[in-house]
């Protein structure tokens, strides 16, 4: 059986993505690590993780039907996952709007038979992988607005040197 590794994200406009890597390399010096590829740099919705091929081509052709709130996020923080050694971007306290857009895709992809995490969603972008010190820097630059109105399905195909991730598909914005 074929497998698909996916997530749903929210996918920064090209702007915003070398904004997000100008942070990435503000904070490498105190935290080291490898900075994140700027064409990669996203907030995952949802991970899916390896799913059957089928199922894959299913989300692919339904998720254009989906409908994303358009909302607005305030990006003005780092934060560490200390397990996990990354170092990521984003807004202090979960905006209601973005909690309901995930709670929502949630509840659809229960429809495909697919479970949320039992951990609390926690919105962010990571920044920096591999990091020495698990202290962010105290600082983050000015605050970010990113404005947003759709998701996208992303394959995440593994290479030599990292992942490689390819946009399957996008939901269309509210009224179109």
């Amino acid at each position: 059986m074929s497998t698909v590794r996916l997530f749903f994200a929210l996918w920064p406009a090209p702007s915003l993505a070398a904004t997000l890597a100008a942070w990435a390399e503000q904070a490498r010096p105190s935290c080291g690590g490898r900075v994140m590829r700027t064409e990669t740099l996203h907030l995952t919705l949802a991970f899916l993780g390896p799913v059957d091929a089928a199922l894959a081509d299913e989300l692919a052709a339904a998720t254009p039907e989906r409908r994303l709130a358009p909302d607005d996020m305030t990006v003005d923080r780092y934060g560490v996952f200390g397990r996990q050694r990354i170092l990521w971007a984003g807004p202090g306290d979960t905006p209601p709007g973005l909690q309901a857009a995930h709670d929502e895709l949630w509840s659809w992809l229960s429809g495909y038979g697919l479970a949320a995490p039992p951990q609390p969603f926690r919105p962010h972008v990571t920044l920096l992988r591999n990091i020495e010190h698990a202290t962010p820097p105290a600082d983050a630059p000015a605050p970010l607005a990113w404005r947003y109105d759709r998701m996208v399905l992303v394959a995440s195909e593994s290479q030599s040197g990292g992942s490689r991730y390819r946009i399957v598909a996008q939901s269309r914005p509210q009224g179109a």
